[in-house]
Formats: C-alpha cells, sequence, structure tokens
C-alpha cells in the first residue's frame, strides 16, 4: 500500500521539527523541593503506631516477669 505524498510530507515534517528540539531537555526532571512520599499526619501515625505497641510489648512482657517472680514461677526462654 503506497502512501499520499501529503501524509509522506506530514511525518517528514515533523521529523525534522523533533531534529531540531533535540537537546532542549530540562538538566532534571525532578522536583526541586522537600516533597515527603509520605503525608506528616500518616507518619505521625505511624510513629504513634509503632511506639505504642513497644511499650505496650514491654509493659506486658515486665508485668508477665514481674508475676512470675511473685509466685516463684521458673521461667525458661529457649532459643532456636
Amino acid at each position: 500500500m503506497t502512501t499520499s505524498r501529503r501524509l509522506s510530507d506530514r511525518k517528514v515534517e515533523k521529523f525534522d521539527k523533533n531534529i531540531t528540539r533535540r537537546g532542549s531537555v530540562p538538566e532534571t526532571t525532578a522536583k526541586k523541593g522537600k516533597d515527603y512520599p509520605v503525608g506528616p499526619i500518616l507518619l505521625g501515625f505511624f510513629i504513634f503506631v509503632v511506639i505504642g505497641s513497644f511499650t505496650i510489648v514491654f509493659s506486658l512482657s515486665d508485668n508477665q516477669d514481674s508475676h512470675n517472680r511473685r509466685h516463684g514461677i521458673i521461667a525458661t526462654r529457649t532459643v532456636l
């Protein structure tokens, strides 16, 4: 199938235009600024959950140890 002369000329013109614009791209396309990938509310919630979980686990562990000491239970921990 042959292409028309008009369509061929349009393709050549578009190609030539792209050739003349070559190299006019900015140095970097990344944004320059302090933009965090997560919002401050989500970050605060995450920190709250992590610190809260640590304190709960630590307090439960401490309560279990004090309970065992009060009742004379010797706890042995096995390491795998």
